[in-house]
């Protein structure tokens, strides 16, 4: 029953895709579904309320950041123990990481609603009142949401190491189908506008949270489920610290969504800050594919790893290169065909809106030939346990190079340094990364 799980077979580079497949389609039908609630609010409510689902994300990042960290952190640590077949302790730290995870969900809870109005008001909020409004009706409910997105996060995550990726797939589809259809009702049928969107966003939310709760609560039939929990504070501690790159990754978009919409709002005005949503919604489409298959093999590079299989270590790393190479190819010629048409879904043909997001995405979307190698090498360094190198890769690709570039290039550029941030970015980021293979290879042998 402990082989169960999956890990422990020989991988090819077809079967690597195969399983990585399902998270894959997760992360990429997650931002499917994200995008299309910013089609219902952009076409049946405003642009403004655009701009606020937009001032709202750093604060969503913040949450997301943390189960991120908890869940790649602390699943690279369990499945490394299932590999070494410690499956007992695996399964005390799988319920201690999760229970962690919901307490940190209502402190903050709690702490967003408190201070509610001068988060909003840092953000950027302020600009206008009419985006005050929207962004604090909007940020409100998912503030309240909270415990449900990490839990949510965390069991996606979960049901990989666990060897039930397809599962993890069809309740997040299914939560999914739930908020599309609930977009419709409440913004368009019962013209809820924006309170709409963010109800029917945590619906969406709710029902995989819950599914994973009932379900590793009642099936023992997996590697994984829920067991009487014992603190570990050395376990946290190894988690936060092994996850720390995917936190640093998302606080970075955070503080960086911040730093774009502030810009924007300088140089173009609140359409500006509605056409980098439009954009951002397009490239979390397109990076969720390399997102969705680093992590999906990544579990079984913790396993491998602390089975001390070489061999098929390094097969995964060669298959994998390959894969997100030739998938960063086939991801920057999809941008410059189809990125208008996604573009043209959100905002009509001809507005401003829709002008400044095409001519912006031209340059933006070179980010996609360098963003999946980068992603992947990272999310290695976290499967390996070696969280310091990762959230260096991290820190360095979403935060200080997309800093930098947004205080330097404008002055050069005008707006076009604006969207040449990211891509300069990405690039610098693939020289830092390859520089990091070459240093480690010796120690953990992935050629």
């Amino acid at each position: 029953m402990e082989m169960s799980n999956g890990l422990g077979k020989k991988y090819s580079l077809q079967s690597l895709l195969a399983y990585a497949a399902p998270t894959i389609g997760l992360m990429v039908f997650m931002s499917i579904y994200t995008m299309i609630d910013g089609i219902f609010v952009a076409r049946y409510v405003s642009a403004t309320a655009l701009s606020a689902i937009n001032i709202f994300f750093p604060l969503y990042g913040l949450v997301i950041a943390i189960a991120l960290m908890l869940g790649t952190g602390g699943s690279a640590i369990i499945a490394r123990k299932m590999g070494e077949e410690n499956y007992e302790e695996a399964r005390r730290n799988f319920t201690f990481i999760v229970s962690c995870g919901t307490a940190i969900g209502f402190v903050i809870f709690v702490i967003g609603l408190l201070f509610i109005t001068p988060i909003f008001q840092m953000l950027g909020a302020g600009a206008t009142e009419e985006l005050f409004k929207e962004t604090y009706t909007y940020g409100r409910i998912m503030v309240m949401t909270s415990p449900l997105i990490i839990l949510q996060m965390l069991f996606q995550l979960f049901f990989v190491t666990a060897g039930k990726p397809n599962l993890g797939l069809t309740v997040t589809v299914l939560g999914g189908v739930a908020n599309i259809v609930l977009d419709y009702v409440f913004i368009v049928v019962m013209e809820m506008g924006i309170a709409g969107a963010a109800i029917a966003t945590a619906i969406g939310i709710a029902i995989p949270a819950f599914f994973g709760l009932v379900y590793f609560s009642l099936y023992k039939g997996s590697s994984l489920y829920f067991v009487r929990p014992r603190f570990d504070g050395i376990f946290l501690l190894s988690s936060c610290i092994n996850g720390s790159s995917e936190m640093v990754s998302n606080l970075a978009s955070s503080v960086v969504t911040v730093a774009f919409n502030l810009l924007l709002l300088k140089y173009i005005g609140v359409d500006g800050v509605a056409a980098v949503t439009i954009m951002l919604y397009v490239m979390f489409i397109l990076g969720a594919v390399f997102m969705g298959y680093s992590a999906g093999i990544a579990p079984i590079i913790s396993y491998k790893f602390g089975r001390k299989d070489e061999v098929q270590l390094q097969k995964i790393f060669k298959s994998s290169l390959l894969i997100v190479s030739v998938g960063s190819i086939i991801v920057y010629v999809l941008a410059l065909l189809f990125g208008p048409y996604f573009i043209q879904i959100m905002a009509a043909k001809g507005s401003n809106v829709y002008n400044i997001a095409v001519d912006g995405f031209i340059i933006f979307g070179v980010s996609f030939l360098f963003m999946g190698m980068n992603i992947f090498i990272s999310m290695l360094f976290t499967a390996l346990s070696n969280g310091k190198v990762s959230a260096t890769i991290s820190l360095l690709r979403t935060f200080v190079f997309v800093i930098v570039g947004l205080f330097v290039l404008p002055l050069i550029m005008g707006v076009n340094g604006i969207w040449l941030a990211v891509p300069l970015a990405e690039f610098l980021s693939i020289l830092v990364c390859a520089c990091f293979l070459f240093h480690q290879r010796k120690f953990y042998h992935y050629f």
